[in-house]
């Protein structure tokens, strides 16, 4: 069996390469094949599909829409309509709520966007790292990955589709042939957080593991419990063969010393962005940080460049036009129905041959009251050199602004940070976090010179904070994700509220 797939992702790594030639040319026919086949749906006649025949056309006629505007079809779709946004049966539904605040977006699932899109992108990607790693072992033994139960949908528990996190519902449609080698039971799904993680630490002692696939806070947390009950610092004395750490969702940089700490073989990282709506970018060269853009895997691409994103109008840049290193908010149209949707993540292209690219961060999740324009990536960077030079290792953070106050010219920014190591010297810490910070962002640091800024306010938290908060939110595990920058003060009034209740009452 392990030959035989082998030989199969050959094959595919030969059939991804043929398509990356002509990486324009796939995007527009992908386009006209999407647009034909819904063009009998509500979403098709609405907007004429029949008589698009061009990329022009497309963005010229059909609106961006976030989840909030296109949410009125896909109401129409959960109670039960037919041939609404796309014209094959919805089956499934993913739960996502993007953080740890405000409502779950529900996002349609079609049997093409599963098999044409997830699948085969992870076919590929699994193509790329058995080129790299010839002699890989991974095939002969089991993955782990932490999933959450599926259920009905709370305001329709009659209708015929189940929701839950795609990493579920794609585990739910995995062929029997691949589901051997996943370490995952209906009796572990339907377990709560914790219960999961004991279950699947218990079990998983006395397996062959060969790689583990999620988001690193999650498989941390997992880890953690596995060396603590075998009684060691190594997790290759529980699992010799484990080689690969499939991950996403959150930057793997704060983390990447951690997990090394544990590993006492050689291991490979290999990031993805898979994320609710669709599988877009592998990392292919596991040297390289940068992922490949998927170009025929069912999804159109447009690009907003970000300044322009707060404009009352604005174009979106095809494929062919981007820019490199310029940060753009990322809109897409799919074959499970989302037109033009603006998914709220931020990416730059770091090569166009082919097209490669990494994610900055999230269209809300910024700092902009002064004029700083700090993105996530910004933050990482900083963190990831005051962490290095201060022997500390990161585990969760959060920020939002301090306000000027009344008769002050002067504000900045809190930053709640949790350790899994603490820096050696805080002051320390702070100092070469700031300096960072004015190093990778010009607009900060020309603030902080001027003094419209002060220095960051941090907030070193216990242990265990982040986890206590969105335990409190009932919202671990799954997709969960601790937003990472704010442009308000809401995330942080909730967690010193938590710590300081005293302190914090409104």
């Amino acid at each position: 069996m392990q030959s035989l797939f082998k030989f199969f992702l050959k094959f595919r790594s030969k059939r991804i390469k043929k398509f990356l030639q002509y990486p324009h040319t796939c995007q527009h026919q992908l386009l006209q094949q999407l647009v034909k086949t819904a063009k009998n749906t509500a979403f098709g006649r609405r907007y004429a599909f029949r008589s698009i025949h061009s990329v022009e056309k497309f963005s010229s006629r059909v609106p961006v829409s976030t989840y909030e505007q296109l949410h009125p079809y896909v109401y129409r779709v959960l109670q039960g309509e037919e041939q609404v946004l796309w014209p094959t049966p919805v089956q499934w539904f993913a739960k996502s709520s993007g953080t740890t605040n405000g409502h779950s977006k529900y996002i349609p699932i079609s049997k093409q966007s599963i098999y044409q899109g997830h699948y085969q992108a992870g076919y590929d990607m699994l193509s790329f790292y058995l080129q790299q790693v010839p002699n890989t072992q991974i095939f002969r033994g089991k993955n782990i990955a932490i999933l959450n139960t599926l259920s009905f949908h709370p305001d329709f528990p009659k209708a015929n589709f189940r929701v839950g996190d795609i990493s579920t519902i794609l585990y739910k449609n995995i062929p029997s042939w691949g589901r051997k080698h996943q370490l995952i039971s209906d009796d572990i799904l339907q377990s709560d957080w914790e219960q999961k993680i004991r279950k699947i630490q218990k079990i998983a002692c006395h397996q062959n593991i060969t790689s583990l696939t999620g988001i690193p806070t999650w498989i941390w947390r997992l880890l953690e419990v596995v060396l603590k009950e075998n009684n060691t610092k190594s997790i290759h004395n529980v699992w010799p063969h484990l080689e690969l750490f499939i991950h996403g969702a959150v930057s793997f940089k704060p983390y990447q010393s951690l997990f090394d700490g544990v590993m006492h073989q050689k291991m490979h990282y290999l990031e993805v962005y898979n994320a609710t709506e669709g599988f877009f970018s592998f990392q292919d060269d596991l040297k390289q940080k940068d992922m490949l853009l998927l170009l025929n895997h069912g999804i159109f691409y447009e690009f907003i460049p970000i300044e322009s994103l707060s404009e009352e109008k604005f174009t979106t840049v095809a494929l062919e036009d981007v820019e490199m290193h310029k940060i753009y908010a990322l809109v897409i149209t799919t074959n499970a129905g989302l037109w033009r949707y603006l998914i709220g993540d931020t990416i730059i292209f770091t090569k166009k041959d082919p097209y490669k690219i990494r994610i900055v961060g999230r269209t809300k999740q910024f700092i902009n009251i002064f004029g700083e324009e700090l993105i996530i990536e910004n933050a990482e960077m900083a963190l990831t050199e005051a962490c290095k030079k201060t022997d500390a290792i990161l585990c969760n953070y959060t920020a939002g602004p301090v306000y000027m106050e009344k008769n002050q010219k002067v504000g900045g920014h809190e930053w709640l940070i949790e350790f899994h190591k603490n820096p050696v010297n805080k002051e320390a810490f702070l100092d070469i976090f700031d300096q960072s910070l004015k190093q990778v962002n010009a607009d900060y640091k020309v603030k902080r010179n001027s003094n419209i800024m002060y220095k960051p306010k941090v907030r070193f938290l216990a242990q265990g904070t982040f986890y206590q908060w969105i335990e409190q939110k009932n919202k671990l595990g799954g997709q969960t994700k601790v937003p990472r920058l704010a442009n308000d003060r809401f995330y942080l009034t909730e967690i010193l509220k938590m710590i300081q209740p005293s302190k914090h009452n409104d």
